[in-house]
This record gives structure tokens, sequence and C-alpha cells, in this order.
């Protein structure tokens, strides 16, 4: 049974093998130059100042992660190794435990992604052309439920 709990600095390291893992397995459309920015704004930026809830596997393996803020999901990773354990699923389920009307941001070349929560019940409400930082690749808006 996944173990959803508050991560700490410690858990920095386990959270950015997971995203870097993960972001090889499911975001080749990245361009390597633009692959390695987000590489150091995610280590060097983000993971270390967001709150993390990260899921452990029965052994206590740390095996993916989330970040919220506020009614936002700012960042949901799975390690690839344990994609199709129920861990990204307990991750969702703990965000709409705390905001039911959750959103979330997928990068629509992200194939495994938009599938993912709109099988959680996720629906899209939007979609941008290029990334937040102005980067050519889409991103499609969802909101849990619909809400607008």
């Amino acid at each position: 049974m996944p173990r959803i709990r508050l991560g700490n600095d410690a858990d920095v390291p386990r959270a950015l093998a997971i995203w870097r893992a993960a972001v090889d397995a499911t975001h080749g459309f990245l361009s390597p130059e633009h692959r390695a920015e987000i590489d150091t704004l995610v280590a060097e930026q983000f993971l270390p100042h967001a709150p993390l809830w990260l899921v452990d596997d029965e052994g206590g393996t740390v095996q993916g992660f989330l970040a919220l803020d506020g009614d936002m999901i700012d960042a949901l990773f799975v390690d690839p190794a344990a994609h199709g354990r129920g861990f990204g699923t307990a991750l969702v389920e703990h965000a709409l435990s705390l905001s039911p009307d959750a959103r979330v941001d997928a990068n629509e070349q992200a194939d495994n992604a938009l599938p993912f929560y709109e099988a959680r019940g996720f629906v899209r409400i939007g979609r941008s052309e290029r990334d937040p930082q102005g980067r050519p690749y889409p991103i499609i808006h969802l909101r849990h439920g619909g809400a607008a």
C-alpha cells in the first residue's frame, strides 16, 4: 500500500533522480539544450524550495513526488520503474483530498500525461502554444471535474 508523506531536505536528491528518470522516459521531445536548462532550474530553484509530498512503497523507498501550490499541481513524477503500480494515482488522490478542484498543466507532447489525468477525472480547460518559459512545447491546462 503506498504511503504519502511530506518530504524534507533529505528527500530532494531522490526526488531529483525520479524527475530525471521520468523526464528521460517521457519527454523525448525536449531539445538537449532545453532539457539541460530545465534540469538546472529543477535541481537548483524548484525542488530545494518546493513543498513535496512523497509516495513510498512498502519498503519505504520513495517512488514518486507531488508539488502542490494551492490548487495547482506544479509537479507529479513517478519513477518509470514503478509506473503502473498506483503511485501516481495515490499522489493525485492526495492532491484532490487537499484541493478537490485541483488544476494541472501537462505537456501536450508527453503522451502519457493527458490520458493519466483524464482517467482520474481531469478535463481540458485550455491550451497554450508555449510552456511558461516561452519554449515551443504546447501545454494543456486541466482541472479536476471541469470547474472553470
